[in-house]
């Protein structure tokens, strides 16, 4: 089985592209920078010599790798890694903050009331998310 730890980036070495091109890196000459045979990305190596970092001017985040033996696997934590937990804890907030004071008010249009606000602030969360992470 194939190990998950990052290994250290042999510049000597040929790798596959990390942006699913099927092209290969490749050493460029006096630098410890990647090239891409096929979609002509450069790659800076980082930390230590155990990352990739693509050098880019037209997507504004930094996209980066470590080489696990095999394959490249993302170096920077996504918002899909933490997004359960982040859900949970929001359900967990209104269930906690807003199902006792729906049901402490009597009346039919006070609970609608709550119900709505909980939704609204469920939702907002996950708009903010949604507008900052789009590409």
């Amino acid at each position: 089985m194939p190990s998950h730890k990052a290994q250290k980036i042999d510049l000597n070495a040929e790798y596959p592209c990390p942006c699913r091109r099927r092209g290969s890196l490749v050493q460029i000459t006096l630098t410890e920078a990647l090239g891409c045979n096929r979609c002509q990305q450069i790659f800076v190596v980082e930390e230590g010599g155990y990352m990739i970092e693509q050098l880019s001017t037209s997507y504004p985040y930094k996209k980066a790798w470590r080489w696990s033996g095999n394959r490249w696997t993302p170096a920077n934590a996504s918002i899909g890694e933490s997004y359960l937990p982040v859900a949970l804890l929001i359900v967990m907030v209104l269930l906690i903050v807003w199902l006792p004071l729906a049901l402490r008010s009597t009346t039919g249009p006070s609970i609608i009331f709550w119900a709505l606000l909980a939704v609204m602030l469920a939702i907002l969360p996950a708009l903010m998310v949604w507008l900052a992470y789009r590409r």
